[in-house]
């Protein structure tokens, strides 16, 4: 799946890549102003279209809201970096590489440490109930990773959380955060984004401690299908919402 040729300077300013680049720097923007970072740490990465074994992702040490479409570095699955300043953090290449090498559906990744997803994955059990109609959109869709590997100071970490995400889009890592995969980089930030909030509703019903009622399962099925069919369309715009904001209000972005 490794293109056998290696891009020019020119080959990465093309039209599909300068757009990539623009709607991953959006993300990381907005995820900045709804508090889906942690510091310089947690990565979004999408392959470089033309190139599927090339990926875009942000640098070490820089902070969500310091991303620009330019800033976004090259990187091959060998670890080296073909094109930008700097060198990705060391667990960001080591779980992006192996996701994007192994998943060829897995066109963007992001994974976060966001509050909410993050601190139903550190309960046990199932992270999602199921009990309101935002989360159906999930349904069938998540993976849950139950065994913590620590930090991906290497591949065969990223090839074990690779291998548990099997087909699912959306993956639970217990004790650590979450991770949405997509065939295209709208529908990775609409998944993060109604998996955030779906994660702070449940979290909310659970803090009454009532019990919750999960919807039927063939009810569940059917919402499910029925905000697929719409999905590709509703991803699409989406990401460009965020961007006419930010382009008033932080339009640096593109740059």
């Amino acid at each position: 799946m490794c293109s056998s040729s290696r891009p020019t300077a020119d080959d990465l300013n093309a039209p599909a890549i300068r757009q990539a680049r623009t709607d991953l720097a959006a993300c990381f923007r907005m995820a900045s102003r709804l508090g889906l970072h942690e510091g310089i740490c947690n990565h979004f990465s999408a392959l470089v279209p033309g190139y599927p074994a090339l990926f875009l992702v942000n640098p070490l040490g820089h902070a969500f809201d310091e991303i620009t479409a330019s800033s976004l570095l090259v990187c091959n699955f060998d670890g080296d970096v073909l094109a930008g300043e700097g060198k990705p953090e060391s667990t960001a290449f080591h779980i992006h590489a192996r996701v994007h090498m192994r998943h060829p559906h897995a066109v963007a990744c992001f994974h976060t440490h966001m509050p909410n997803a993050t601190a139903l994955s550190m309960l046990d059990g199932p992270p999602l109930r199921w009990a309101g109609q935002t989360s159906l959109r999930f349904y069938g869709r998540l993976a849950v990773d139950e065994h913590y590997g620590g930090l991906a100071f290497d591949s065969s970490e990223g090839d074990r959380i690779a291998a548990a995400l099997g087909s699912a889009d959306v993956i639970f890592l217990k004790n650590h955060g979450v991770m949405v995969v997509a065939s295209s980089i709208a529908k990775a930030w609409d998944d993060l984004y109604y998996l955030e909030r779906v994660c702070e509703v449940e979290r909310m019903a659970l803090s009454t401690g009532v019990p919750l009622k999960p919807v039927e399962p063939d009810i569940a099925r059917l919402t499910f299908e029925q905000m697929e069919s719409v999905a590709d369309e509703g991803s699409r715009l989406h990401l460009d919402s965020i961007k006419r904001r930010l382009d008033k209000l932080e339009p640096d972005y593109r740059d």
